[in-house]
Formats: C-alpha cells, structure tokens, sequence
C-alpha cells in the first residue's frame, strides 16, 4: 500500500528537526527547468499568476532566485518536517520517532507542483507553486502538462516494489489530477471524511485535510500495509460508514457533540 498526500502552502523552516536522516528528489532538474521559468517572473508577475498578496509574491520570487540545485540543510528540510498546513497538523510528523519515519519514507508520496513527487524525507528548498498553476512551459500550458506520466510512473515502481495491491489517495482534487489512474499498475483508494452539519453530513474542508493527515499517521503508527486495515480508523470521532461507501470511495463519518 502507498498513501499520496497533497502539499502545504505553509512551510516551517524554522522548528527544530527530530532527525537528520534524508534523501534527494527525483527530479530536480525537472524542478530546475521550473526554476527556470519562474525567475523571468516579476513579484507582480507572481502574484497575479498565483493570485497572492504583494508580501507572499516577494518572498516567493525571492525563494526562486535562491534555489540551488544543491541541497543541503543550508538551504533545505525534509519534506515532511517543512510542510505545515492542515493536513500536516492532523499527521504531526515532528512527533514521530526515527523507525516511523523510516517506514513513512517507503509507504508515504507527497505531490508537488516543484517537485512532481516527494519522499518524506527528500530535502526540499522553500517554495510555493500550486499543481492547478497555469504556468505555459516548454511541453504544454499547465503543471499537468509539464509533469505528464512521470509523477504516476514513479508511483509505479514504489508499487511494484511493494507488491502493492492498492494506492491510497489522500491528496486534493487538484494535486491527484497529476496522476494516470489508467496507467497504475494498482487501484485507487479515495477516503473522503464528512462530518454532521446543517441536519446532514457534509465535507468541511478544514477537517477533511486535517483528517487526511490523521489517517496517514493511523497509517504510520500502527504500520498498516493492507489497505482494509484502514477502515479501522476511528482517530477523532471518525468511523468507516459502510453503507455509505463504494468499493474505491470509502466514506468516514463523525457526529460531534456540540
């Protein structure tokens, strides 16, 4: 089993690491050929791109003018200890011990609209770029474009290496859009989490990113390698709604007291 993840527009360069342990990107000269691209970009340029504020496109054009194509821990962290939006609350990846993120960096991808795809413990330089961008490139107008079959053909291998039986979707609609569902060598696992809202179960954003990251802590902790395994989530409330479920959409729902 390989659990995707989306990114953060949130970074935290600045916390203290719990390991030293990492590995490099696969593509960083892929990353490089972005780079590229994006400093012929002004910070106005930037924030009309991004639709960001003057502050956010500023350090963002900054960001790209300092990238290197070499990584240290100078000018980078690993991915999973640099992310801290939502979905990376809920997985809280700075309380995990060495042997857990020893079995994250085999069982856990985060896409990115850089990066392509990222191991968790692969140095990553500070940047923003969504996947949705529309950035005209040299093998189409968008990010999709630019990324075409790599970023599936690399999950390929992870999950064939596993012997895997399924990949497990825990990313945004945006960012799962870089992946070939056709071109898997394994079904796709999408849980979605509703809570009760308005006299119904709906999804609400904030706790469905940061129920993604709760379920691939689940994952971390209890080493879960078989995707029914999962439906044994209960962290927060949560529980597997069967009838609500289909055999690739697994639904899970919580009624909290209010």
């Amino acid at each position: 089993m390989l659990i995707v993840l989306s990114p953060a527009k949130t970074l935290d360069y600045a916390s203290p690491l719990n390991s030293e342990t990492h590995s490099l990107p696969d593509f960083i000269p892929r990353s490089a050929e972005l780079i590229s691209l994006l400093r012929k970009l002004s910070p106005a340029s930037i924030g009309s791109l991004m639709k960001i504020s003057d502050p956010l496109a500023e350090l963002n054009w900054q960001r790209y003018a300092d990238w290197s194509k070499k990584f240290s821990f100078d000018n980078a962290r690993q991915a999973l200890l640099a992310f801290n939006g939502d979905v990376y609350e809920g997985l809280d990846a700075r309380s995990l011990k060495q042997s857990q993120l020893e079995w994250a960096q085999d069982h856990l991808r985060i896409l990115s609209g850089l990066y392509g795809v990222l191991r968790p413990l692969d140095l990553m330089q500070p940047y923003r770029l969504e996947m949705g961008t529309q950035l005209p490139n040299a093998h189409g107008n968008t990010l999709y474009d630019f990324w075409g079959e790599r970023v599936t053909k690399v999950l390929n291998k992870v999950l064939t290496e596993q012997q895997a039986s399924a990949l497990v979707n825990l990313a945004s609609e945006e960012y799962f859009k870089v992946v070939k569902p056709k071109v898997l060598a394994v079904p796709v696992i999408t849980p979605v989490f509703e809570d009760w809202k308005g006299g119904k179960y709906k999804i609400i954003s904030f706790y469905a990113k940061r129920a993604r990251g709760l379920m691939a802590r689940y994952a971390i902790d209890k080493k879960i390698t078989k995707p029914a395994l999962l439906k044994r989530f209960d962290t927060d409330g949560y529980a597997f709604d069967a009838a609500s479920s289909t055999e690739f959409k697994w639904v899970f729902r919580r009624r909290l007291e209010v």
